[in-house]
C-alpha cells in the first residue's frame, strides 16, 4: 500500500491539513480549522482597552485546537489508516514569534502574564516595531555589520529582532519572564515531539542569521538594547534545513491526532516557501508567486549568485531548495485589500444584486470588474494599504488612489486595486532583473491563483510573461506533506530529497496565461503612472504618508 505524507499548513486566519499520497502527489483528503481568536489587531479577550495601530497578535492555543481538528477532519476525508502516515510537515507564516518558558509554554499562559499583550504571538503583520526596526538598520549600517547585506532593503519591522526588541522596550517583565523564542512554527513542532529546533528558513530569512556567521553578535545586541545581548541564548541553539527530522510524534499527540506514535515529524517551513517545491519549481531563474493574503515572491538562484541584493527581504544560500540560493520579495498587502474593499465599498444596490444572484460582494465586485478594459477605470492605486515590503520595506507607507470622481462605483475601485497589485509585481521582478538575476518562469500559486482567472491574465499582461499555476489548490499544504516525506526518508515510505519529493508530489497543471501586446501596451503607459506615485511618496519626494500615520490614533 503507497505511503501518504501529512501536511500542516498554518496560515494568517486558520490551519489546513492535507494528506498526499507520496509516491503519485494525489492529495488523498484535506480539511482546514478557523482560528477562534483569528487576528487580534483591536483588542484581546480578556484585556481591557483597545490595541494600538498596528498591532496583530494571535493566541498560541488556537494553533493546537486547529491542528487537533484538521488533522482529525483530514484523516477521515482521506480514509488513511494511521501506519500510513510516514512522515508530518509544516509550514508556517513568518516571523511569527512567541516568547515562552524553558518547556515551550506560552508566557501567555501564565496568570501573571496573560493580561500583557506584549506576552501574546506576534503575528507576521504585526508593525508595531517599526521605532525598533529602523533603530537596528541605522546601527547595523553605522557598524557596516557584514550580515546586513543579506536583507537588500534592510530588516523589517515583521521580523525577529524588532519584535523582541519592542517587548523589551514596553514591558520588560514579559521579556525577563521568557526563557525562550521561538517561531510558532518551530513551537508547534516542538509540541508534537518534545523536541525544538530552530528551522533555517526562518531563522535565515527573519532572524538575521547567516549559515556560517550565526547570529548577530551579542555586541551589536547589547549596543541596541542591554536585554537583547542574552536573545541568542533565547533560541533553540539547533538550526536544521526545512524537512530534518526533528523527532518523533509523542505518545499523548499520537493519540490525539490518531496517528502512530513516533511518526516523523520535519522542521518547520516558511508557509510561502513551502509552495517552491509543491510548484514543481527546481532550477535558477524559476520564482514562485504566491497569492494570498500578502503576495510572497520565490525567487531561485544558482548557488553562486548574489547575497546582497537590494530592495528585497532576504537572501539566503539552500534556503529554499539545497544546493541554490534562495531570494525573497513581496507584498505586505494581496487578497486582504480586495477583501477591504468588499466590505467598505459595497453600497446598497451592490448588496442587494450579489444577494439576490447568490454570490459573496467579492464574487460581485470581481465579475463587475472584469468588464473593465485595462486603464477603463480612470483610477490608479498604490498597493500599501499595509505598507510596502519590497522593496522600500517601509511599514510607515500607507494605500493611495488617484482619479476618483463622484461617479466612480465601488468596482472601478476595485479593479484599481488589482492593477496596483500586478505593478507591485512587476516592479520586483525588474529589481530582481535589474541587479543581474533573470526571472525565467514564473508559477502562481495560493487561493487566488485558481480562483481568479482574470486576475492571472492581468498579472501576465502587466508584467508581460507567461504565467503558469500549480497543479495543486493548496501548494502550501502539499509543500509541507513533501517536508513530512523528506523527514521519513526513503526506508521510512518517504523521498530521500527535495528534488525527488518535488518531481513525485508537485507540479503544475495545463493551463497557462499568455500576455495580450495590445493589453501590455495600455498596463506600460499605467505602470509609468505608478512609478512615478511610488517613486515621489516612497523615494523622499514626500513624507506625507508617514505623517498621517504617525498623527492617527486608534
Amino acid at each position: 500500500m503507497a505511503q501518504a505524507a501529512l501536511g500542516l499548513d498554518f496560515g494568517t486566519a486558520s490551519v489546513r491539513a492535507v494528506v498526499v499520497d507520496v509516491l503519485r502527489g494525489r492529495e488523498l483528503g484535506a480539511a482546514v480549522t478557523p482560528y477562534a481568536h483569528g487576528v487580534m489587531d483591536r483588542r484581546v479577550p480578556g484585556i481591557r482597552g483597545a490595541l494600538p495601530p498596528d498591532w496583530a497578535l494571535q493566541h498560541p492555543r488556537d494553533y493546537l485546537d486547529g491542528l487537533r481538528q484538521a488533522v482529525r477532519g483530514a484523516l477521515r476525508a482521506a480514509r488513511t489508516k494511521p501506519e500510513r502516515v510516514c512522515g508530518i510537515g509544516v509550514d508556517f507564516t513568518a516571523c511569527t514569534i512567541l516568547p515562552t518558558c524553558r518547556d515551550g509554554t506560552p508566557i501567555c499562559y501564565k496568570t501573571a502574564m496573560n493580561r500583557q499583550p506584549n506576552a501574546y504571538v506576534k503575528l507576521w503583520k504585526h508593525h508595531a516595531a517599526q521605532a525598533q526596526a529602523d533603530a537596528l538598520n541605522r546601527l547595523a549600517q553605522e557598524r557596516r555589520e557584514p550580515w546586513l547585506k543579506h536583507y537588500g532593503a534592510g530588516v523589517s519591522c515583521e521580523w525577529l529582532i524588532p519584535k523582541a526588541h519592542q517587548v523589551a522596550d514596553e514591558s520588560p517583565e514579559v521579556y525577563d519572564a521568557a526563557d525562550r523564542w521561538l517561531e510558532a512554527g518551530d513551537w508547534v513542532v516542538g509540541q508534537l515531539t518534545g523536541d525544538y529546533k530552530r528551522n533555517a528558513c526562518a531563522a535565515g530569512y527573519k532572524g538575521c542569521y547567516v549559515p556560517g556567521r550565526g547570529d548577530p553578535s551579542p555586541d551589536f545586541l547589547r549596543a541596541l538594547h542591554p536585554k537583547l545581548a542574552h536573545l541568542p541564548s533565547k533560541l533553540p541553539r539547533e538550526v536544521v534545513p526545512a524537512g530534518t527530522r526533528v523527532g518523533g510524534l509523542t505518545a499523548e499527540w499520537a493519540r490525539t491526532l490518531g496517528l502512530k506514535k513516533g511518526t516523523p515529524v520535519g522542521a518547520a517551513i516558511i508557509d510561502a516557501h513551502a509552495a517552491v517545491a509543491a510548484s514543481g519549481l527546481s532550477a535558477p531563474g524559476e520564482m514562485a508567486l504566491i497569492l494570498g493574503t500578502s503576495f510572497c515572491h520565490m525567487l531561485l538562484g544558482a548557488g553562486d549568485a548574489r547575497d546582497d541584493c537590494a530592495g528585497i527581504s532576504g537572501s539566503v544560500r539552500d534556503g529554499i531548495l539545497p544546493g541554490l540560493m534562495g531570494y525573497e520579495a513581496g507584498q505586505a498587502g494581496g487578497g486582504d485589500l480586495w477583501a477591504w474593499c468588499a466590505e467598505a465599498c459595497g453600497n446598497t444596490a451592490l448588496l442587494k444584486e450579489a444577494r439576490a444572484a447568490k454570490r459573496s460582494v467579492h464574487e460581485e465586485l470581481a465579475r463587475r470588474a472584469a468588464r473593465y478594459k485595462p486603464g477603463a477605470t480612470g483610477l490608479l492605486a498604490l498597493d500599501w494599504h499595509n505598507g510596502n515590503r519590497s522593496p522600500l520595506n517601509r511599514s510607515d507607507l500607507s494605500g493611495l488612489l488617484v482619479g476618483l470622481t463622484l461617479s466612480t462605483p465601488p468596482e472601478a475601485i476595485y479593479r484599481a486595486l488589482q492593477e496596483s497589485l500586478s505593478f507591485g509585481t512587476r516592479t520586483i521582478v525588474e529589481n530582481f532583473e535589474r541587479q543581474g538575476l533573470p526571472v525565467n518562469r514564473i508559477v502562481c500559486s495560493g487561493g487566488i491563483a485558481h480562483k481568479d482567472p482574470p486576475f492571472l491574465q492581468m498579472l501576465a499582461d502587466v508584467t508581460g510573461r507567461e504565467i503558469e499555476v500549480a497543479r495543486s489548490t493548496q501548494a502550501c499544504g502539499v509543500g509541507a506533506a513533501i517536508l513530512g516525506a523528506i523527514a521519513a526518508g526513503p526506508d521510512g515510505g518517504g523521498h530521500p530529497d527535495f528534488a525527488s519529493a518535488a518531481q513525485a508530489m508537485g507540479g503544475v497543471r495545463a493551463r497557462r496565461f499568455r500576455p495580450s501586446k495590445e493589453a501590455a501596451k495600455t498596463y506600460s503607459e499605467l505602470y509609468a503612472g505608478y512609478t512615478e506615485l511610488s517613486d515621489y511618496f516612497g523615494r523622499g519626494g514626500s513624507d506625507l504618508m508617514g505623517r498621517l500615520k504617525a498623527w492617527r490614533k486608534p
